[in-house]
């Protein structure tokens, strides 16, 4: 019995996987090893989210932003991006239209962008819930009473990634601000109710196997039932323009492994990991995820949204439909809310938290 068989059999018997487990299971190069992971990722998956596909509707309505991450195309400092602003107006109206696509989540993503107020936008979330659909949030960080009013007026989820659980590396990446504020946020946020979302960023810096394990254990512990596990891809308007990007298959392999630590929570194979490679979204399904997001960004403005280079060429929504059919998973026609927040514990293994 290989050691990976060994730490893989312990779990399916109820044991969590430790810190120095995933380290050998990120370390896993045989691809009968690889095969065998993938194989108990998908078993697991089923178990706990079946087999659909949720397709998110995201639509990128400023790429403002105050802020000067190292990685992020949005930075402030980055003098060659052409900024732009959706009207609330513009918001509500796309949003509709996505709705009456068929769009059960709408997600509303920005720069942090101090033009739109706590107010603005909660005059944007009473509209669009007012289709019915599920409002998810990624604005970034707010005082907490920005989230409690969002919540208020019927906000559901909200999306916070802290990107490396490393407080050092997180220092470097985000001059001016620290770790420990990015997780008094999401603090708040589960206080006050929302399905909370966060992730890493795999392929940064001096980011060594024992920090991603930790970036996963951080996971389990904020009790996530959302994470967003993508590539580092460097953008040549930030001071990280010639690290170059990950290999496709680490980046799966901690796509993988969270599936394992946090079996309840959504997890898309992220825009990111499609720019990163061809088969990307295809293969994040197959490692773990059960979530696609498509941009409903108008077009005028979805080429300036640029996180990282080529984000505008991601797949449209009926492509993601096709691939789902391809794989023989059909499309999820429900929100896709978090399963414990659905108090659907009362699965074959127990969530522990």
């Amino acid at each position: 019995m290989t050691l990976i068989t060994e730490m893989l059999d312990s779990y399916a018997t109820g044991s969590e996987l430790k810190r120095e487990h995933l380290i050998a299971l990120l370390g896993v190069e045989s691809t009968e090893e690889l095969l065998r992971i993938q194989e108990k990722v998908n078993e697991v998956r089923r178990e706990w989210v079946g087999d659909a596909v949720h397709i998110r509707g995201i639509i990128e309505f400023s790429n403002y932003c105050t802020r000067s991450c190292a990685y992020c195309g949005l930075n402030r400092h980055n003098r060659s991006l052409k900024r732009y602003r959706m009207t609330p107006e513009d918001i509500v109206t796309t949003a509709l239209k996505a709705s009456k696509m068929g769009f059960r989540t709408i997600v509303l993503q920005s720069g942090e962008d101090p033009f739109f107020t706590a107010e603005i936008l909660a005059d944007v979330i009473r509209e669009i819930k007012k289709t019915g659909t599920a409002v998810t949030l990624s604005v970034g960080e707010r005082p907490a009473r920005d989230y409690q009013l969002w919540r208020e007026v019927g906000a559901d989820r909200y999306l916070l990634k802290f990107e490396t659980s490393n407080p050092a590396l997180y220092a470097r990446l985000h001059p001016g601000s620290s770790l420990k504020n990015r997780l008094r946020c999401l603090q708040d946020l589960h206080e006050l109710g929302y399905q909370v979302g966060s992730g890493n960023i795999v392929g940064l810096p001096r980011q060594e196997a024992g920090i991603l394990a930790d970036d996963l254990l951080l996971m389990r512990e904020l009790k996530l039932e959302m994470a967003g596990i993508g590539p580092f891809l460097p953008h040549p308007g930030t001071t990280l323009a010639r690290h170059p990007a990950p290999d496709v298959s680490m980046c799966l392999k901690v796509l993988a492994l969270a599936r394992l630590v946090i079996p309840w929570a959504h997890l898309p194979a992220t825009t990111a990991l499609g720019c990163l490679n061809p088969d990307g979204f295809k293969l994040g399904l197959e490692w773990g995820a059960n979530v696609l997001m498509a941009s409903l960004t108008p077009a005028v403005y979805r080429q300036y949204y640029e996180i990282y280079p080529q984000k505008a060429q991601s797949d449209k929504a009926v492509q993601m439909k096709l691939l789902a059919s391809q794989l023989r998973r059909d499309v999820a026609a429900d929100p896709g809310h978090g399963l414990l927040t659905l108090n659907l514990n009362n699965r074959n293994r127990e969530v522990k938290t």
